[in-house]
């Protein structure tokens, strides 16, 4: 039994080896620390301060590293910390340590100041990145965010981490700072013209994971307030705070005037493309993706299309939805823009969690409006919104094409290069109709072989409706099926300004 004044020493190693925002990896080329995978929990004494002794390894090798955190240095203790320095940290409890990763290397760093807070940018890796091109680009984001919830900004720095490899995407959101993933080839380098589409779509990943300091941070759904630890934290709502999240990431790239408005229609258009054409959005609702988020998005299979729909994807349409039909339902005088601003005012800043029917009642006091029926077609329904009517209201045109002129399996193929293998078999598709199944190889269609370079070509000679015997591997079993094919699938949203604007048209995307 250890007394008041004893000291317990634990020793303990990590294995550090995911090279994802969300554990650790260690290397002689660098360190990344994120503290849910690092740091132990003191059950019982989670609210105690913490300091956290930083060190730089031994040897030459690592003379030139320094650290890269949003952590505070422990000014008061002995050998705290100087800026990008190893020494001492402190974190007002164990939640405050976790939610700050720290990068340890010789990483570039750059900074810039938005609306009088100072960011900095953190890039591991090989990269050529035009440093000075990426942080005026993300000043521009950041404040307009800043602008979009109020001055002053909820925290006093900023920290962009990017690790910046041969492939991969994604990004952790933080109190203040983020962990990001990109390909090298997503930064800017010099001379860079314009605003190329891989480069956009790590802007669009930055603008997500900065939002995420208002909406998720500090506006939270009432399982986050507390969150235990120990077990998994559901909620119903995470189709509000990725979801909408998602909707203002690339519309943060529009109203800080890096892209212009038909450009993010087109990426719209995208998004509708990722929901409207997978059949898992008439089985499960955004209120069941959400609150299953633990044992299905994040482990997907084979039947993932068939049975789930994204909260971020889906969650970003019903944003749009939303934000159409209180700017309609208005005149444009309460918009999804006033919804947030008050999410802001009446939980962020206060503190007090967001309760499952909170956001509709507050979108019905701010607008007026009746949205009982909205909310439960839009989250806790599974039929499609009305899109072309939303849209027409606000001049703006929505078709569906189709992306290939060729008849449809309702498949999705894996192609390796070598085979045709069936990734996804659509429900109630051509493939599944045929009886063909997940995870089969396509061996030939009439007779003649399938090749990653063949296939459109063979079905290129065919017409819906048609008939075709197909050969394929299902494990090492050799068997036949007979498909009818399918019309070409219109999966391609394409949304278009109508020539003549209208005031909501305006108010919403400008002139």
């Amino acid at each position: 039994m250890l007394g008041k004044e004893s000291t317990l020493t634990v020793i303990c190693e990590i294995y550090a080896a995911d090279p994802s925002v969300r554990g650790a990896h260690l290397d002689r080329t660098h360190a990344f620390i994120n503290g849910t995978s690092v740091f132990l929990r003191p059950i019982g004494l989670e609210h105690r301060p913490c300091l956290v002794d930083i060190r730089r390894p031994r040897g030459k090798a690592f003379a030139a590293w320094r650290v890269a955190t949003a952590l505070s240095p422990a000014k008061d203790e002995q050998g705290a910390a100087p800026e990008h320095g190893f020494g001492v940290y402190r974190a007002a409890d164990y939640d405050e340590l976790i939610d700050h990763p720290c990068e340890l290397g010789t990483f570039a760093l750059a900074g810039f100041t938005a609306c009088g807070v100072p960011h900095q940018v953190a890039i591991s890796g090989r990269h050529d990145c035009d440093l000075g091109r990426l942080t005026t680009d993300l000043q521009r984001i950041c404040e307009w965010q800043i602008r979009f919830f109020g001055e002053p900004a909820p925290m006093s720095h900023y920290l962009f981490l990017i690790n910046a490899a041969g492939e991969g995407y994604g990004g952790l959101e933080h109190r203040r700072s983020t962990a990001l993933l990109c390909a090298r080839d997503d930064l800017p380098y010099p001379g860079m013209k314009g605003l190329p589409e891989r480069y956009r779509n790590f802007l669009g990943l930055c603008s997500h994971e900065y939002f995420h300091t208002w909406n998720v941070k500090r506006i939270k759904p009432a399982a986050f307030a507390a969150y235990d630890l120990g077990v998994e934290n559901y909620t119903t709502l995470l189709w509000a705070f990725e979801g909408f999240t998602s909707y203002y990431d690339d519309l943060a790239l529009l109203r800080s005037g890096l892209i212009k408005p038909g450009e993010w229609l087109a990426l719209l258009g995208k998004t509708m493309d990722k929901v409207l054409n997978l059949p898992g959005r008439h089985r499960q609702s955004l209120a069941e993706s959400s609150f299953d988020a633990w044992t299905k998005f994040y482990r997907p299979d084979e039947n993932t299309p068939n049975a789930v729909v994204s909260y971020y994807t889906k969650g970003a349409l019903v944003a749009l939805a939303l934000d159409l039909t209180l700017r309609a339902g208005t005149d444009g005088r309460v918009t999804l823009d006033d919804l947030m601003r008050a999410l802001w005012q009446r939980h962020g800043l206060s503190g007090q969690p967001v309760a499952d029917d909170d956001i509709r009642r507050l979108a019905e006091q701010l607008s007026g409006l009746d949205l009982r029926g909205f909310f439960a077609t839009a989250i806790d329904g599974t039929t499609d919104l009305p899109w072309r009517r939303l849209l027409k209201k606000f001049a703006v045109r929505m078709r569906r094409t189709a992306s290939e002129p060729v008849p449809s399996l309702d498949g999705k193929l894996l192609d390796d290069g070598r085979e045709v293998k069936l990734a996804a078999v659509y429900e109630r598709g051509a493939l599944q109709r045929a009886g063909l199944s997940a995870g089969d190889v396509l061996l030939a269609i009439d007779g003649l072989r399938v090749t990653p370079a063949s296939i459109k070509r063979l079905l290129a000679r065919r017409r819906a409706g048609e008939k075709i015997v197909v050969h394929a591997f299902r494990g090492d079993e050799l068997r036949q099926f007979t498909v009818r094919l399918a019309p070409p699938a219109r999966d391609t949203h394409q949304l278009r300004c109508q020539t003549r604007a209208n005031a909501l048209r305006q108010s919403w995307l400008g002139k």
